[in-house]
């Protein structure tokens, strides 16, 4: 298993299939994602978690953070939102951010995450945006 920085069509498939399976593969292209730095993590050849980062400044938003249903509960988005605050700090972020869904809040507070008041609905879902301060 490793940890590398994947090109933004590379975490696509990934996005569909897990965050919005009955949605087209366009849905889940963002406007701004060539401007992202992109992270899977591979093994045997093979993408099974994705994240998106996006930095402005010293604050940055990771997006569309998944990892394939069958490979949830083994570790693999752990390992990979860990790294992924780790690159932040080293890039000179102090304040991470991410529309976390609802439902998810438990997995982002073990990373010291805490949930704002903002909350608001996107498809059908519930999403709150969570906080976390790298200083």
């Amino acid at each position: 298993m490793k940890i590398q920085k994947i090109k933004a069509e590379d975490t696509w498939e990934i996005r569909q299939r897990v965050m919005w399976p009955t949605k087209d593969i366009d849905y889940v292209k963002l406007k701004n994602d060539q401007r992202g730095i992109h992270y899977g993590i591979i093994e045997d050849g093979k993408i099974l978690s994705v994240i998106s980062l996006f930095i402005k400044g010293e604050r940055a938003q990771f997006r569309k953070f998944a990892t394939l249903v069958e490979k949830q509960g083994q570790g693999y988005g752990s390992r990979l939102l860990a790294f992924v605050i780790d690159e932040a700090k080293k890039l000179g972020v102090s304040y991470l951010w991410c529309n976390a869904r609802v439902n998810k809040t438990g997995f982002y507070e073990k990373f010291g995450m805490v949930e704002t008041d903002n909350i608001f609905d996107k498809g059908g879902i519930d999403y709150i945006i969570m906080e976390k301060f790298l200083l």
